[in-house]
């Protein structure tokens, strides 16, 4: 859990606010903000397997395989993370802030950032093999990451404002404060965690092969593929109502301070739904039960869309009853992932931790380029007009309506389609999970089957 709260506080900072932050503190256009995230994500295709591999194929370390990256990167990358922030640049000339924002972004996401998360996302398989434990451990991370995403979104709205104008100082404080409270969750992580499931050293000539085999079981794995396209559609879903949230509520509904209460009752499904999920794996599995909450979230946020709502507290109150819907899946991703690394070496032979969570990064980065291209550059068709300093701009009524369509109908097309590829296209429901358990030789306590 504290993994996770110590990822998500410059995560979810960067995926809600850093596009507002680029436009109307440091001016830069939401067209060049879009290539800057699609730029990311060609650079993710490589750090992200890459350190799969690297975590795969490192020797045993005392602290564990994945366990030890955790200690050595939890200081560069809240580093990193503050970097982004440093109020001076938006001083400097347009030039100096372009390639600013470039370094620091990469720097942060595309290195850092993934050299911490890549092992820690990773460590879940290797600390039990239980299904029902795996589940237990996807719960924790997202009641974590919705901790920290109650946190985090409730906290900033209220604070980078200043005289109802963004403020370069305020975030800079904030990333400090964030800084601090991630490296002590990454330290607790680091000392509370422990990896029980020991994989076994593999010999050089293996290693040379297994990228290939990699690859080549990739499009063999129907339940690595179908995750990654939900992935893919999960993300764009919920960064692209994530990234127009700060210019919703500020421009269509002009009431920030109803930002924060949406970032309460965003996480509300999680949390309502996290002493529950141990038995819905249990009695319907987890396919099963997240298909059906996905399609209804998606149903709501379409009505959102077509009733046209101008009151953002009832605004508010539809969107908690969406959250109920998705925050299942939220809950349970995770221990899907354990799931696909499991077929992933039924398929190949080969335990591939590393490289399969790799893989499956990237596909939610992809998500999060989409969604970043979609926002910078939507936001440029419609029309949005960046403000600086002490400007107020009046956003055309065309502009506004925009923004409420993208906040709204791509969340509710994205959980209906995720919902129906889950329900009659990825393969690991309840019964094939049973299956391959028994031929991975993994003996489950009756009571845990």
């Amino acid at each position: 859990m504290f993994g996770d709260f110590g990822n998500d506080f410059f995560f979810i900072l960067v995926s809600q606010f850093i596009m507002l932050y680029y436009t109307n503190v440091l001016g830069i256009s939401a067209a060049l903000v879009g290539t800057l995230f699609l730029v990311g994500r060609f650079v993710d295709a490589f750090t992200d397997i890459g350190m799969g591999q690297l975590v795969d194929r490192s020797k045993s370390h005392p602290y564990g395989r994945y366990r030890v990256w955790i200690k050595r990167m939890s200081l560069p990358v809240v580093i990193a993370g503050v970097l982004m922030f440093l109020p001076f640049v938006q001083n400097w000339s347009a030039t100096g802030k372009n390639v600013w924002m470039f370094f620091t972004y990469l720097l942060w996401g595309s290195f850092a950032y993934t050299a911490i998360n890549i092992p820690y996302g990773s460590m879940a398989a290797a600390i039990t093999a239980n299904p029902v434990e795996r589940g237990q451990l996807s719960t924790f991370r997202s009641v974590g990451a919705s901790l920290a995403g109650m946190f985090v979104g409730m906290l900033v709205p209220l604070i980078v404002y200043k005289n109802g104008v963004l403020s370069a100082d305020r975030f800079f404080i904030l990333s400090l404060v964030f800084a601090v409270c991630a490296f002590i969750c990454y330290t607790l992580c680091h000392k509370w965690c422990l990896e029980r499931v020991v994989i076994e050293e593999k010999k050089e000539e293996q290693e040379k092969k297994s990228v290939g085999e990699m690859v080549g079981a990739f499009f063999k794995n129907r339940s690595l593929v179908s995750i990654i396209i939900c992935s893919i559609l999960l993300t764009v879903s919920m960064f692209v109502a994530q990234s127009m949230s700060g210019y919703l509520y500020n421009d269509y509904f002009k009431n920030p301070a109803a930002m924060s209460a949406v970032a309460v009752v965003g996480v509300a499904g999680t949390l309502i739904l996290a002493p529950f999920s141990k038995t819905i794996i249990r009695k319907w599995g987890k396919k099963e039960a997240c298909s059906l909450g996905l399609i209804v979230a998606g149903v709501v946020f379409v009505l959102i869309y077509m009733l046209k709502i101008t009151n953002a507290w009832v605004f508010v109150g539809l969107y908690a009853i969406a959250s109920l819907g998705s925050g299942l899946f939220n809950l349970m991703i995770w221990a899907f992932i354990t799931d696909v690394i499991d077929q992933q070496e039924i398929l190949s032979g080969k335990r591939e931790d590393g490289t399969v969570y790799g893989i499956y990064s990237f596909a939610r980065k992809i998500g999060q380029a989409i969604a970043g291209g979609i926002s910078g550059f939507a936001l440029t068709a419609i029309g949005y007009v960046s403000t600086t300093g002490s400007q107020v701009i009046e956003q055309a009524k065309s502009v506004t309506d925009g923004i409420y369509m993208y906040s709204t109908l791509v969340p509710g097309i994205g959980y209906i389609a995720i919902g129906v590829l889950l329900m009659f296209w990825y393969p690991l429901g309840k019964k094939k999970i049973a299956e391959n358990q028994k031929l991975l030789g993994l003996d489950i306590p009756a009571e845990d089957e």
